[in-house]
């Protein structure tokens, strides 16, 4: 009986760490249906914040810890881009229009890829199946960053830190460059008469859907909007980010020795490493969903795209290398195998 009434506690705790997770996806799902997508910083933040706290219910003072020395900044970070980007409109030069229409032109042959698409795949007032899954692509940008950050957090958080500051980096060369060199989407250069008729996409398929948006403090209003912040394209940037972080996890969960693979049998660690594999090459599709969606829906040209993905590839290279030196000058040693870490995800 006493044994019993021991066990009562760890069972119940081990009941609200499952139930706990449970509820906030559920809250979630409901927040989403009565008051619409959570499209702001702070929003978003409060609803990372709230799904990190519940799995973490067994280490309340790291969460909180946390919340205030990694969570806070980095938002605050994220928020002072949106803040910058607004004015960075107008700040230094006029909109420019032609350059990024000509790369287009000389990659494809005479033809802007945004127009193409639309003539061949988009009707007015239609709800294409392609057109729901880029809008979906598309949306996620607003979220997929934070919430690899939040993974990266909770089971690696050397890793966390040092994705948030490519991040930073990404951010602050996007601002400069928006800064530097105004850029007009193709919606906009239609509008000019500088190539064919072209829509605005996403937002037309976002109406059909009918599906609302809640917006909150940080990155409503005029002052963060910039309809010339198209070079590069951070969607694009990020999107091939999160994918160059993700393909490192799987390199890393590839490279654990079998000792470390709890009940690990030859045929076992093979499947695991075949379906690694197999999930490294999809996330590619992940860019070029991106890519398409964005094209398409006239908010960027091609140029935009292949500029945003070198800034993200010098980002990722650039900060790592920079991170690897700097622990070598703390004299960390390299990582290695623990139970808190990536490279002991089993499948």
């Amino acid at each position: 009986m006493p044994g019993e009434l021991a066990s009562r506690p760890a069972v119940w705790l081990r009941v609200i760490r499952i139930a706990a997770p449970l509820a906030w996806l559920a809250a979630t799902i409901w927040f989403v249906a009565a008051e619409g997508l959570p499209l702001t910083r702070d929003w978003i933040l409060a609803w990372i914040l709230l799904g990190l706290l519940a799995f973490s219910l067994g280490d309340l003072r790291g969460w909180f810890k946390g919340a205030l020395l990694d969570w806070l900044p980095f938002f605050a970070i994220l928020a002072g881009y949106d803040l910058a980007r607004g004015a960075a409109d107008g700040l230094v030069f006029e909109p420019f229009f032609l350059p990024q229409i000509e790369v287009d032109r000389f990659l494809f042959g005479g033809q802007v890829p945004t127009v193409w698409l639309q003539e061949r795949l988009y009707t007015p007032g239609t709800l294409p199946w392609y057109g729901v899954v880029a809008w979906v692509v598309y949306m996620s940008h607003f979220f997929a960053t934070p919430l690899l950050a939040a993974v990266l957090w909770k089971l690696d958080r050397p890793r966390f830190r040092r994705y948030a500051i490519t991040v930073a980096v990404l951010s602050l060369a996007g601002f400069a460059t928006y800064a530097l060199y105004p850029a007009a989407p193709p919606w906009m250069a239609a509008e000019r008469g500088l190539i064919p008729h072209v829509e605005r996409v996403i937002p037309q398929i976002w109406g059909e859907l009918g599906i609302p948006a809640r917006f909150g403090v940080v990155g409503t209003g005029y002052e963060y909007a910039n309809d010339v912040a198209a070079v590069p394209s951070l969607h694009a940037a990020f999107s091939l980010l999160i994918v160059l972080e993700l393909r490192s996890i799987m390199g890393s969960a590839r490279r654990v020795p079998r000792r470390h693979v709890a009940g690990a049998t030859a045929g076992g660690s093979s499947r695991r490493v075949w379906a690694l594999r197999v999930a490294s090459l999809l996330l590619w599709l992940y860019p070029l969903a991106m890519g398409f969606a964005l094209v398409w829906g006239g908010e960027h040209y091609v140029a935009d795209l292949l500029l945003g993905w070198i800034y993200a590839v010098a980002a990722y290279f650039g900060v790592g290398w920079a991170w690897a030196r700097w622990r070598r000058r703390r004299g960390d040693e390299p990582a290695t195998a623990t139970s808190g870490s990536f490279s002991t995800m089993t499948d």
